[in-house]
C-alpha cells in the first residue's frame, strides 16, 4: 500500500477549520483506493508565531518540509501582521525554495451555484488559469530610498527570464493539448515595452512547438472584461505572476464564490514537494465560528491526489462536490445557506 507523507500547515484564521474536513475526505478516499497518508502538522507556523517570535516559521522550516510528498496549506494572513510580511515569511519562500513555478487554478461553474455573471452557465464554464509563480512582477529586486522625506521613492523591478517563461508556457501548452486544445495568453505589450513583448515572443515560439494547440493573446484589460462577458469561451489561460493572480481571483468570483476555489503550486519535475491551498484566504471576520466553506480546501486536496498519482480518487472528490451542490440544499453561508463547516463536510462524506 502506497503511503504519502503530507505536511499540513493550517496557518491563520479559517485555515485551521478547513484542513480537518480535507483530511477526512482524503482518508476516506485512501481507504477506498488503497493508499494511506501520514500527516505532519505544523500548526504554529502562522502570524501568531510571528507576533511571538518574529518569524512565520522556524529557520529550518524549508528543510523540515523537504522530505514530504506534498504540502496542504490552509491560509496565511491575520490583522496585526502586514500581508507582505506574512506572505514573504511563509508562502512565497516555500514556492521559491521548492521551484513551484506553476500556479494552477481550475475554474468551474457547478450546477446549483448561481454565478453573478448572467452568461456563466453551469456546464459551459470550465477552464484553467496557469500562472507563472516565482518571478515576473513579484521579484525581490528593488528597494526604498530616502525613507520619510518628501522625495522618498520605491523601485520594484519585474524579472522575466527566458527559462522561467518558457517552462510555464510549455506546461500551459501541454495542458491545453490534453484539454480542449485552446490557449489564451494574457499580455499588455501595447503599454509595457520590454517584459510583455518578450513574453509575447516566447508565446509565439512555444506555440510553434505545439501545433496541436490553437492559441491567441489578449491584453489584460480586455481579457478581464471578456472573463465577465464571455467566460465560456476559455479553456487554458496563461499569464505572468501578477496577471495570473488577478485573473484567477476574478474567475473564481465569476464561478460564484471564492470560497470554493482551489489552487496548486506545482513543481512539475517533482524534484521538490508541491503545495496545495484554497484561494479564499484566512477570513478573520468569520474565524472560529465554524461556518467556513471547506470546499476550497477539499478541492485543493483533490488536486493533490491527482498530482500524487491518484486521478480516480481525485475525480471521486470533484464528482462528489458537483453532486452535493446539484442534488442537495447543503450550503455554507457564503453560498447562501446555513450549514456549518461540519454539517457540509458530513453531507459530502455521505455522497462519497
Amino acid at each position: 500500500m502506497t503511503n504519502h507523507r503530507i505536511a499540513l500547515i493550517p496557518g491563520d484564521g479559517i485555515g485551521a477549520e478547513v484542513l480537518p474536513p480535507a483530511q477526512q475526505i482524503l482518508d476516506a478516499l485512501g481507504r477506498r483506493h488503497g493508499f494511506t497518508l501520514s500527516y505532519t502538522n505544523y500548526d504554529d507556523w502562522s502570524c501568531e508565531r510571528y507576533l511571538r517570535d518574529g518569524a512565520m516559521m522556524p529557520e529550518d522550516g524549508i528543510d523540515q518540509l523537504r522530505d514530504k510528498d506534498a504540502i496542504l496549506l490552509g491560509a496565511v494572513g491575520y490583522p496585526g501582521v502586514p500581508d507582505h510580511v506574512s506572505l514573504w515569511g511563509l508562502l512565497i519562500p516555500i514556492r521559491r525554495s521548492f521551484r513551484q513555478y506553476v500556479n494552477l487554478r481550475p475554474i468551474r461553474v457547478f450546477e446549483g451555484i448561481d454565478s453573478p455573471v448572467r452568461g456563466a452557465a453551469a456546464g459551459d464554464v470550465d477552464f484553467v488559469v496557469v500562472r507563472e509563480n516565482v518571478e515576473g512582477e513579484y521579484s525581490e529586486v528593488g528597494g526604498r530610498l530616502n525613507r520619510g522625506f518628501e522625495d522618498e521613492m520605491a523601485v520594484q523591478e519585474a524579472v522575466f527570464t527566458r527559462a522561467g517563461v518558457t517552462r510555464v508556457l510549455d506546461y500551459a501548452f501541454d495542458l491545453a493539448a490534453r484539454r480542449g486544445g485552446r490557449l489564451t495568453s494574457a499580455t499588455k505589450s501595447n503599454g509595457i515595452v520590454h517584459t510583455m513583448p518578450f513574453w509575447d515572443q516566447l508565446v509565439a515560439d512555444r506555440g510553434a512547438h505545439h501545433p496541436d494547440v490553437t492559441w491567441d493573446q489578449e491584453h489584460i484589460d480586455a481579457l478581464a472584461a471578456k472573463f465577465v462577458l464571455e467566460p465560456a469561451r476559455f479553456d487554458v489561460v496563461v499569464g505572468s505572476n501578477l496577471f495570473g493572480d488577478i485573473l484567477s481571483d476574478l474567475a473564481a468570483a465569476v464561478a460564484g464564490s471564492i470560497g470554493i476555489a482551489p489552487a496548486a503550486n506545482l513543481n512539475p519535475e517533482r524534484e521538490f514537494p508541491s503545495m496545495f491551498e484554497p484561494v479564499h484566504g484566512s477570513a478573520p471576520d468569520i474565524a472560529g465560528q465554524g461556518i467556513a466553506n471547506p470546499l476550497g480546501a477539499i478541492w485543493s486536496a483533490a488536486m493533490m491526489l491527482d498530482h500524487l498519482g491518484h486521478p480516480e480518487a481525485a475525480k471521486d472528490i470533484t464528482d462528489a462536490i458537483a453532486a452535493v451542490l446539484a442534488k442537495t440544499d447543503a450550503r455554507t453561508r457564503d453560498l447562501g445557506g446555513t450549514a456549518t463547516t461540519a454539517q457540509f463536510t458530513d453531507k459530502l462524506l455521505e455522497l462519497l
